[in-house]
């Protein structure tokens, strides 16, 4: 279990106290941009419902985007009759600046945004930061597009919307289910750790930011909201959709290649049972002896079947390529999670091909020894043909755990940041 404190590592994932005397525990950012019509009665209707409601402190910021009408005066005034409001001034338009301005500056540690018009019913708030204040989650959004969730808009934004989380999740391999809806928060300490990442200033800075959360493995909790379609929005529908396919581009290429550093975030925040050792099971070879003799019990089991299956339609050598083929894959896989414990997608498509290659000296082991039998007895039994290959899998096996321990999955050094403990 990860308990060390070097620069770099950040705590872990704690509950967070309904006071603290240094910042209030929720911060929400609203970015507005000339809104001098909706931004006082939005404020005043939000800060009202966390004065009833909410059982932690909080701060409502107001980022403004650059705004060239009466915004900034509405801001003001706001900022001095209530509690617990201020704001931020920003020369510069685009909402992903504002957030990424407001939340890194801010010092609490739950952050969250939402729409100046208040499309989504208030009731859903607690429920979306509720699993950040517990430590359960690292991100949390609204999803309007969840099963149990209520809305209200018209034929072509229900479209829009839908085709472009088709997109994403055909593309970018996305599955969360709602990118653009204008309801999400992040604990602090994670901010920090992804806001630098995230490029984009304008309405992609949403996607963008949730797909590089999720390809690194934090956990994203979606809440289902009842959103009203708002029919004075100023968006400007078409340029910002071929702005946010500029950016799945730019995002899915940048994945391809590699270019985004996600072990800055893979498992940084610690209390991670994949982290911890299981009592009782001793580590080092000893474990990995274990575990990989359970997944090769559970992989010949699935082999003999698959054999014996492929067996009554072909001939012994494709029924045993084909079987050992299927449970070589399923046996990679199972061993590299299980007994090697390798996490995440990285080099994953490797160590199949290493696997792969593991499963060719398999074949030529498991096949010889049929070719043997057939050679000797001429016509042998099912039952002969099965006790030959089991005492070849055998053989194969204790050369496979050698290969994998030292080329498929050799001990990483202890100082690759990737493995630290």
């Amino acid at each position: 279990m990860r308990t060390d404190s070097s620069p770099g590592t950040l705590p872990a994932r704690v509950h967070l106290p309904a006071t603290t005397a240094d910042a209030p525990v929720l911060d929400v950012v609203i970015p507005v941009y000339n809104e001098e019509k909706d931004l006082e009665p939005c404020v005043l209707r939000l800060h009202d419902h966390l004065a009833r409601t909410f059982p932690y402190s909080f701060r409502i910021t107001i980022a403004d985007n650059a705004s060239t009408d009466r915004t900034p005066e509405v801001t003001a005034g706001l900022e001095a009759e209530l509690d617990g409001v201020r704001s931020c001034r920003l020369d510069q338009k685009g909402r992903g600046r504002a957030l990424r301005t407001v939340w890194s500056a801010s010092d609490s540690p739950v952050l969250a945004y939402m729409d100046v018009d208040l499309s989504t019913d208030l009731n859903a708030l607690l429920p979306l930061v509720a699993p950040l204040i517990s430590g359960h989650s690292d991100l949390a959004i609204g999803s309007r597009l969840a099963r149990s969730s209520r809305v209200v808009r018209g034929p072509r934004r229900e479209f829009i919307s839908r085709a472009y989380n088709l997109i994403l999740r055909s593309s970018l391999s996305a599955r969360f289910s709602d990118a653009q809806c204008g309801f999400k928060a992040i604990r602090g300490e994670v901010a920090e750790r992804l806001l630098p990442m995230v490029e984009d200033t304008g309405w992609f800075f949403d996607t963008e930011m949730l797909v590089v959360a999720e390809r690194a493995g934090l956990r994203i909790h979606e809440v289902p909201v009842d959103w009203v379609d708002d029919p004075e929005s100023t968006v400007h529908i078409v340029r910002t959709a071929v702005d946010d396919l500029k950016g799945v581009w730019r995002v899915g290429r940048a994945l391809g290649v590699g270019a985004l550093p996600l072990d800055r975030l893979a498992r940084p925040f610690g209390d991670d049972p994949r982290d911890r050792e299981l009592p009782g099971v001793p580590g080092g070879l000893a474990r990995q002896l274990v575990g990989f003799c359970v997944v090769g019990a559970l992989s010949t089991l699935l082999y003999l079947l698959l054999y014996s299956l492929f067996r009554t339609g072909v001939n012994p050598q494709l029924a045993n390529a084909g079987a050992l083929l299927v449970s070589a894959v399923i046996n990679t896989a199972a061993n590299r999670r299980l007994t090697f414990g390798v996490r995440g997608r990285d080099s994953a498509v490797r160590h199949q091909a290493q696997g792969l290659v593991v499963f060719a000296i398999g074949l030529a082991l498991t096949s010889g020894s049929l070719a043997a039998l057939g050679a000797a007895s001429g016509n042998p039994s099912h039952g002969a043909e099965l006790a030959v290959l089991i005492a070849a899998n055998l053989a194969a096996t204790v050369l496979r755990f050698l290969l994998f321990r030292a080329w498929v999955f050799p001990e990483r050094r202890t100082d690759d940041p990737r493995t630290a403990r």
